[in-house]
């Protein structure tokens, strides 16, 4: 039984979730591959006080421990924010198949908003992007972070 889109970006909203209750940026990550979860992951820059501690590179790191090979071949990512620069690199180098993100991020977004690194026919490996899936749920998720975070300031 495959699964659609909506369904693994719950998933994702989940762990995004997570990172919301951790008074993290409020983004939530999941790798599929044959229709299983292979790896998850929040943002948790704050709580390890490290700065790749994004939930694409937590759940990219989770997936390739799982199958025991960096190569994430014919695999999805679930993630509810346009992913970074950085996170962007990431994928390119694992290999991912597509990504699929909630909400676009006009300011940092390196997925098509900002700029399209994963579709860039500059490198050799290229990723297939689509955007706006749940997007409401996932914009609101981050408004409601910082609506709250700056209430305690």
């Amino acid at each position: 039984m495959k699964q659609d889109n909506e369904y693994w970006m719950k998933q994702a909203l989940i762990q995004a979730d997570k990172a919301f209750q951790l008074k993290e940026v409020p983004v939530g990550a999941i790798i599929v591959k044959d229709n299983k979860v292979i790896g998850r992951g929040y943002n948790q820059k704050e709580q390890l006080n490290d700065p790749t501690a994004h939930a694409e590179i937590v759940a990219i790191t989770a997936a390739a421990n799982t199958l025991e090979d960096w190569r994430l071949n014919d695999c999805v990512l679930y993630v509810t924010k346009e992913p970074c620069s950085m996170c962007a690199g990431a994928i390119l180098n694992a290999r991912l198949k597509l990504v699929v993100f909630g909400c676009y991020d006009e300011e940092e977004g390196c997925c098509g908003s900002l700029y399209q690194l994963c579709g860039d026919p500059r490198f050799k490996t290229k990723v297939s992007v689509m955007g706006g899936v749940m997007e409401s749920q996932s914009l609101s998720l981050i408004k409601d972070f910082f609506i709250k975070s700056r209430k305690k300031v």
